[in-house]
């Protein structure tokens, strides 16, 4: 963990309205200051983020619901209480303190307590709340460890805290609870299943709210290179055999059999590598099944499709 003067001077740093970037347990966050709208616009000129593309609140803690939601369900206390501080973020009608900005001129708030202690450790010592998007550059793969944010912004941020590698690897589960029914926005660190088991009641996948979240663009976290997907190894290693005999430079991923939660903590890693080493297809095995590969198949769909100018 980073040290006590680092950790000070973060919270130093952000409450004077500048940006840090630090890792949570999803992947590393570009912060600043929620109640700052200055220093919320200098993070969406950094990333090169759209204004109408909302980010997400980072509290210290459950209770500063109350703040930023003025409507909190049943299901928003459930969900907190089982997954809070953890890889779930909520959609909540907002409160006045959250401002078009943060919104996306929305009326609805997304709000997630982190697990991480370098996260925890900063919103402790800041004493407010933080937005806290990806560490990268806009639709690019997320950011897991500091030297990948480093690499894509250099002195474009104010401080950038070394954790080590962020755990998880995929961001975070949104859950949408500002309707008449619990719906998923995205999948992530927290799974359907387990989502479900909470509630007590099935939880269907996003389809035509209208509710605009982080991440759920149908282009997003690509890497440079051209993304292939592929159902199994063999159609893997046989279609870069192919791209290959074409004189394409070819990478490929998910080949050899590991946990999901390996790919995921490695993915946007292996996606960057590619890209660094000049490749300009990666072809990637699509993870079957429910779970956490669920989100693994909602980043990699996404970093296939055609991209948007």
């Amino acid at each position: 963990m980073a040290d006590a003067a680092t950790l000070d001077r973060a919270a130093e740093i952000l409450r004077g309205g500048g940006i840090v970037a630090f890792p949570t347990e999803t992947v590393y966050g570009l912060a600043a200051d929620a109640e700052n709208e200055a220093a919320v616009r200098r993070v969406f000129a950094v990333k090169g983020r759209p204004l109408d593309h909302p980010v997400i609140v980072h509290l210290g803690d459950a209770a500063a619901l109350r703040a930023w939601a003025r409507a909190i369900p049943d299901a928003a206390h459930v969900l907190a209480q089982r997954f809070w501080p953890g890889p779930l973020t909520l959609v909540l009608p907002r409160s006045a303190r959250a401002r078009d900005v943060v919104t996306g001129g929305q009326d609805t708030v997304a709000l997630r307590v982190p697990a991480h202690p370098v996260a925890r450790t900063i919103l402790g010592r800041f004493g407010g709340a933080l937005i806290a998007p990806s560490a990268n550059r806009f639709g690019g793969p997320s950011a897991t460890t500091a030297a990948h944010v480093a690499a894509d912004f250099g002195a474009g941020v104010d401080l950038i805290v070394d954790g080590g590698a962020a755990t998880i690897g995929l961001e975070s589960t949104i859950v949408d609870l500002s309707g008449d029914a619990p719906s998923i926005l995205r999948p992530g660190g927290v799974t359907r299943e387990a989502l479900e088991a909470a509630l007590g009641a099935a939880l269907p996948p996003r389809e035509s709210s209208t509710v605009r979240a982080s991440g759920t663009l149908p282009s997003h976290y690509a890497p440079s290179a051209r993304v292939e997907l592929a159902v199994d190894a063999s159609i893997a290693v046989t279609r870069a055999l192919e791209l290959r005999a074409e004189g394409a430079r070819v990478a490929i991923v998910g080949t050899e059999p590991e946990p999901l939660e390996t790919l995921a903590h490695e993915l946007y890693a292996r996606l960057r590598a590619a890209d660094a080493d000049g490749a300009e297809v990666v072809v990637v095995v699509l993870p079957l099944g429910e779970g956490l590969a669920a989100a693994l198949r909602d980043r990699l769909v996404r970093a296939a499709a055609p991209r948007q100018d």
